[in-house]
């Protein structure tokens, strides 16, 4: 079969609040559903090529743009759009809807990174709509996650660390080294008033972006999804709101004692991922009879078979 280069079917799904949020549907309408949870915050679906990692033949796939970023409304690039109603709660709840408003009885739910997150706080929420979780670049977002993606890597990378860290206590925003969260500091700058400081701060926070995934990737290479100032405000706006409060997840997903640990899984992650150690995936994992862990050597946040192994891991709960 061919792929597509369009969706078979697309759209806005008002979900209150102001929000609308921007849905697409590819591949076999009569096939398993399976739903797609990006990454970032903030990611956005991007080119779609999610959808590869399916069998359109069999799969009914279903991606969408979350509260605030890409297609949906309003964008909060916008320093006038409000975050108040962008938890993950809302995510969550923006999920059924859409799962409703498709007519889907219960989907695969797939997530990449902190797409991994939201699938997980779902399948929490709704374990009776789901049938399977692919989950790749394992993340929860604890504390000790976003503490050590925002300031332990630093150990690894001293001089780029060094350099968030002194934009952060030059801006004014009472950021104190070894005292305050750098995250919430970033967060403060991206709520200024003042748009050269939230596109510098945006900057800054870029280019750490792409230096803590540069050894899986081969060396520092600048993601070219940055030189559109508009998603580069939007995510950066969205990660440091989501990680400054924690994914919004009290208690944690770790520490829940309800967590879905009949549904069937597969986790994936990459054994070079050094902006989420494997160690995450492995606690999942070992809390999670029902999981299966799919280690990659030679993968990091990304790369390596981790592509392959994801594709097989949608086949295997594919009907038919």
């Amino acid at each position: 079969m061919t792929t597509p280069e369009e969706p078979r079917r697309s759209g806005l799904l008002d979900v209150g609040d102001g929000q609308r949020i921007w849905w697409e549907e590819w591949g076999n309408p009569a096939g398993t559903p399976a739903l797609h949870l990006h990454g970032g915050p903030g990611g956005t679906l991007g080119e779609s090529t999610y959808r590869h990692r399916f069998d359109l033949t069999r799969t009914r796939v279903i991606g969408l743009d979350q509260r605030g970023c890409g297609r949906s409304t309003p964008h909060t690039s916008d320093p006038a759009t409000s975050l108040d109603a962008n938890t993950t709660d809302h995510l969550v709840r923006d999920i059924e809807r859409l799962r409703e408003h498709l007519g889907v009885e219960a989907w695969i739910v797939n997530g990449a990174s902190w797409g991994c997150t939201l699938a997980l706080a779902y399948a929490h929420a709704h374990p009776d709509r789901v049938t399977a979780l692919v989950l790749v670049a394992v993340t929860t977002t604890s504390r000790p996650e976003v503490d050590w993606i925002s300031e332990g890597v630093g150990a690894v990378f001293p001089e780029a660390w060094d350099r968030l860290a002194r934009h952060a206590e030059d801006a004014g925003v009472g950021y104190v080294r070894g005292q305050d969260r750098l995250v919430e500091a970033y967060a403060r700058l991206m709520g200024s008033p003042d748009p050269a400081v939230r596109d510098a701060a945006s900057r800054e926070w870029a280019r750490w972006e792409d230096t803590h995934v540069s050894i899986d990737a081969g060396g520092l290479h600048r993601d070219p999804r940055w030189q559109d100032r508009r998603f580069r405000h939007a995510f950066v706006r969205l990660t440091t709101h989501y990680w400054s409060h924690d994914g919004f997840l009290d208690p944690p997903l770790l520490a829940r004692p309800d967590r879905p640990v009949g549904i069937p899984a597969v986790l994936i992650h990459g054994r070079r991922d050094i902006s989420g150690p494997v160690a995450t995936a492995w606690q999942l994992h070992r809390r999670w009879p029902a999981s299966q862990l799919v280690i990659d050597e030679d993968g990091g946040h990304g790369g390596g078979t981790m592509g392959a192994a994801w594709r097989a891991a949608n086949d295997r709960f594919v009907a038919g």
